[in-house]
């Protein structure tokens, strides 16, 4: 049995799962030694992953096992009694399911190479998504007419925030970044719905911070029409919320997303990597800005009086 063929079913034994940046090294150690992964006791996998031995045990019952010992009765299962990858028993896939076709050495993809192809299949899985724009044009519409605009986005999700605010603000006049929890964050968004606000833009990615909920409920109770980009798990409850496919099943918490939001646009998350990636929530958000600049009165006059002004302090290089 060669090393490649274990790790790719190994591989496919942790897809779809939900697990922490820790469980993950763990995840990618098992794959990377899967020759001698199902002879490995708790402690061993421990110290190859640099996690500790109850982190190794809460990964196992994360995956559905009542602890190590039943996963490793799994791995030597599917270390012995699953086709080779490729083999008569069906082709070889990426972590996303799709029928992966080796380069001309004829290697198989290694784990990066899995992780890009997965995050491929994300970027295509919202261009069918798009495929009905009207959900993006609505929240366009919400966003655009919003003076101010607040921006919310928290832990992860600070990164796509500031991001769309940095652009956002090139075409709309009053852009707040709210990339901040804590007392004060509630305290904002008050001000902003006192200032004129009627909506708010939130990324929402995981893992979601719960003072998120908290947030979004105090724009509601203010007011604010609430616009969510989020991952495809924050399913939503409320029948008139647009953008998940049917049949998507979520934790608690991103349930509570889609409740608190008028318009919930939806993007995978990959999971490939120690770390998520976040190509396609971030490509989303520039769709909807693209759309918002569609609403906006004067976005092109603001886009070249930006273009001038930056010409003549010298703002960029080239």
């Amino acid at each position: 049995m060669r090393t490649d063929d274990a790790g790719s079913r190994l591989l496919r034994l942790f897809e779809g799962r939900r697990l922490t940046p820790a469980q993950r090294r763990i995840a990618h150690c098992l794959v990377q030694h899967a020759a001698e992964a199902p002879f490995l006791s708790s402690v061993e996998v421990a110290e190859l992953a640099g996690v500790s031995q109850p982190s190794v045990t809460r990964f196992a019952t994360a995956l559905g096992f009542d602890g190590y010992p039943g996963l490793r009765r799994r791995l030597r299962e599917v270390g012995v009694t699953a086709p080779p990858a490729g083999s008569a028993g069906g082709p070889a896939h990426d972590p996303a399911g799709n029928p992966w076709h080796p380069p001309r050495t004829g290697a198989p993809p290694n784990e990066l190479q899995r992780a890009v192809l997965a995050e491929i299949e994300n970027l295509r899985s919202l261009a069918g998504l798009l495929a009905d724009p009207e959900p993006v044009a609505r929240a366009a519409r919400l966003l655009a007419a919003s003076r101010p605009l607040p921006v919310l986005g928290l832990r992860a999700a600070a990164a796509q925030a500031a991001g769309f605010a940095y652009f956002a603000a090139k075409v709309h006049p009053d852009v707040r970044l709210l990339d901040e929890g804590g007392s004060m964050l509630d305290d904002r968004i008050e001000q902003a719905a006192t200032a004129g606000a009627t909506a708010l833009l939130c990324f929402a990615l995981p893992r979601h911070p719960a003072e998120l909920v908290s947030a979004l409920t105090t724009a509601k109770d203010a007011g604010l029409s609430v616009v969510t980009v989020a991952d495809s798990l924050a399913e939503p409850v409320n029948p008139d919320v647009a953008g998940l496919p049917n049949g998507q099943t979520s934790g608690e918490t991103g349930g509570e997303l889609g409740t608190l939001s008028d318009v919930l646009l939806t993007a995978a998350v990959g999971t490939g990597l120690v770390f998520d990636t976040a190509c396609a929530p971030m490509l989303l958000g520039r769709v909807l800005l693209e759309r918002m600049c569609d609403e906006l009165p004067g976005a092109q006059s603001r886009l070249e009086a930006f273009e001038l002004s930056a010409a003549r302090r010298g703002l960029f290089l080239g």
